[in-house]
Order: C-alpha cells, then structure tokens, then sequence
C-alpha cells in the first residue's frame, strides 16, 4: 500500500469499505438473498427454499449454462488466437499503420454490443456466408466483442518484453518461429492467461448482441435470466445469476492459479 502511516492505512481501508459495500458488495448480497427467497414483502426475504436451485439442475437451465460455457470457452480461445497474433504482427508497425490497426481492433469495443449484432446479422444473412440462425454467429459475436481485449493485453506485455532472450537465440541461429514458440510465448503466458480470463468473463455475461443472434437451440445463460426476469420470475433470474457468477469465478481462478504457475516458471 502507498499509504505508509497506520492512522493513514486505516483511512484508506476505511474509505475503501464505505464505498465498497453500498456499491458493489450490497447489490451481490441482494441477489444471493433473493435467490433463496420464496417471497419478499418487507426489508427481508421471508420462507427460505432452495427449489429455485433444484430447478436449475435440470432442463432448460442446465442446458442454458453449457451453451453459456462452451460459448465463453470457444470465444476466448478464437479472440486469444485472433488477437495475439495480431498483436505479434503489429509490434513492428509504427504510425498511422499501427494506429488503424489500434482502432480497428478497439471498434467493436467502442460501439454498443447490440450494432455489433445488427451488423453480423445483416453481414451473414445471405449465401455464401449464411450463418444467421445458427450458433456459430453467436460465437462470432462474441469473438468480435472480446478480441480487442486480447490484443490489447498482449500489446501491452510485449512492450515490457526484454528482447536480450531472443536476440541470444537469435544469435546462436534459432529460427524466428523457434525463437517464437520456445521463447515468445512462453514468456507471454502470463499475459496470455490473464488475456483468456477476461476474454471469458465478458463472453459468459454478454447479452445485446446474443439477444439480436441466438438460435432456440443455444440458448445463454444471460438471455435466459433476461427471460426469467421479463416474465416476472424475479427469485429465478436470481438464482441463475448467482450460477453464473460463481461458475464464472470458479473458472477464473482456475485460470489465476494457471497464470501463477506460469509466472514462476
């Protein structure tokens, strides 16, 4: 902490708590309280039950969570792919070159998510490339929308990449590809990862652009709260949510101890 004094570290934690718990950790609670709620009339939630969690275990719902995982999970892995190598490609571009490249990645961030399914929609609509109804335009979307994440994240570790290792390897006649896989990557594991966990975070919660593309057999997570909470199923969509958010940590910080791991090594 920058704050060295002991009457200064408890401000600081003071004012990190007032401002962290009506802000972000209330919202949470309330969710995780009502998605055991049977009713909820006064300050409280009242008959406490978990059958809006035994419902979850089976049909729709556990459908919608494996779609929302396999979804999440494709994105991330195409958007890692897409946005790495892009970014390896742009390290040696310099000036206008290099800031097209910068928007063209950062246009799908800087737009709202639902233009971004308008315009996959009309893209594919028609022969040769006829994927709307499908769920590989779903995923699509969600490439798109996660990619500039990637490439940033990349980007900004190659900067701070010490090129001593691959010019030694270089100079001992390792081929560029060599010096890529065996010294590159490795070194941008870190990266990489912490790349992927975001990748997957933002894919698990998206839902503009999924509501514009989904099919009626990939069916989100996301869309499925949304549905729950349009018909006035309140507690439902809360239990849903409270799923997704937990799965979505567990995976996480999966990915966190894989991004430790990779640090040490």
């Amino acid at each position: 902490m920058l704050v060295h004094s002991r009457g200064g570290r408890w401000t600081a934690w003071t004012v990190f708590f007032l401002l962290f718990l009506p802000v972000f950790a209330l919202p949470f609670l309330v969710v995780l309280m009502a998605s055991f709620a049977t009713n909820w009339s006064g300050a409280f939630p009242s008959h406490p039950t978990l059958t809006h969690y035994q419902d979850i275990t089976k049909g729709d719902s556990l459908n919608a969570l494996t779609t929302s995982l396999w979804t999440a999970l494709a994105a991330s892995v195409l958007a890692l792919v897409v946005g790495g190598w892009a970014a390896l490609a742009a390290e040696r571009l310099r000036g206008r070159q290099r800031r097209l490249l910068d928007t063209l990645f950062m246009l799908p961030v800087a737009v709202p998510s639902v233009v971004v399914g308008l315009s996959l929609l009309v893209a594919f609509s028609k022969p040769p490339l006829l994927l709307n109804g499908t769920r590989e335009i779903v995923i699509l979307a969600h490439t798109v929308l996660v990619t500039a994440f990637a490439y940033q994240s990349v980007s900004a570790a190659l900067v701070r990449l010490d090129p001593a290792y691959e010019q030694s390897a270089a100079s001992l006649g390792a081929r560029p590809a060599y010096v890529l896989w065996r010294i590159r990557v490795p070194l941008l594991l870190p990266s990489l990862t912490a790349a992927a966990g975001l990748c997957f975070a933002l894919s698990m919660g998206e839902l503009s652009a999924t509501m514009m593309l989904y099919p009626p057999d990939w069916l989100p997570l996301p869309v499925q709260i949304y549905g729950a909470t349009n018909r006035g199923s309140l507690f439902t969509g809360a239990a849903l949510a409270v799923v997704l958010m937990v799965t979505t940590l567990i995976v996480l910080l999966g990915m966190g101890r894989i991004r430790t791991r990779a640090s040490y090594r």
